[in-house]
């Protein structure tokens, strides 16, 4: 068996990838309010970037966690394909989630299946992210911990749907996503001590990229994403500072005629 180290790089990418993880949620929550009240296509949008900030952090998150992952006796590779794969699974999921809570009348029945639906995806993506691993030898699983991971991803899912129906406050969204943070990190945590590796020394090259080579990048790529994002959703008005300075603008408007 070999030795499974999952902070080869220290506390820096638990740490970071935890970060990751807040921003993303954060973002998704703000947008989130953003979207409930507006309407038509800036509902939407609103919703899009929700999903795709949530998406990106949960991902980003996954895979920054990645870059500390090491095996005593073998390289590490990732399959390039399977890997985007498990990125455009995390965004498809959440946005199915975020537009069920969105849209629905029934909220306690789309929070229930937009959770329940995020949660799985969530876990899929995990899964899909370490199906991507290629190294010498044979991965294995614990049963008990990979279902556990999958219930935490549930259970995370469905607190970050609620939360984003009903927290309003920035203070609030602001502690939700410390706790999101930390419930799909101890879901990423979860996953992986379920992990096993009989490894079988071997001099061949392995194929796929290594993660400096592509995850790397790929990761300060999307956290610059949800940085930039962030920002631009932190200085744009919400709707009632837009209704606000309308109506302050009126009286100006009528007496000028």
């Amino acid at each position: 068996m070999g030795h499974l180290d999952h902070a080869a790089l220290g506390w820096l990418t638990p740490v970071l990838s935890y970060a990751m993880a807040c921003t993303g949620a954060a973002l998704g929550l703000r947008c989130t309010v953003r979207a409930l009240a507006a309407t038509g296509s800036a509902r939407r949008n609103w919703l899009l970037t929700a999903a795709s900030a949530i998406g990106t952090g949960i991902w980003t998150m996954h895979f920054v966690a990645m870059l500390g992952f090491a095996v005593s006796g073998t390289d590490i590779r990732y399959d390039v394909p399977l890997t985007l794969a498990s990125l455009l699974v995390a965004m498809a999921v959440v946005c199915a989630g975020v537009f069920a809570v969105g849209h629905s009348r029934d909220r306690v029945r789309a929070l229930l299946l937009g959770g329940l639906t995020t949660g799985l995806g969530v876990a899929s993506m995990h899964y899909l992210g370490m199906a991507a691993v290629r190294l010498h030898g044979e991965v294995g699983y614990a049963p008990v911990l990979v279902g556990l991971s999958v219930l935490i991803a549930v259970v995370a899912a469905t607190a970050a749907l609620w939360a984003a129906l009903n927290i309003r406050s920035p203070v609030a969204v602001t502690l939700a996503s410390l706790i999101m943070g930390a419930a799909v990190s101890s879901m990423h945590y979860t996953g992986m001590f379920a992990v096993s590796v009989r490894v079988t020394p071997s001099g061949e090259p392995l194929p796929g990229a290594t993660a400096m080579q592509f995850v790397f990048p790929l990761a300060v790529g999307l956290g610059s994403y949800l940085f930039i994002t962030s920002a631009f959703v932190a200085l744009s008005p919400t709707a009632g500072e837009r209704e606000a300075s309308a109506s302050a603008q009126r009286p100006a408007g009528h007496t000028a005629h």
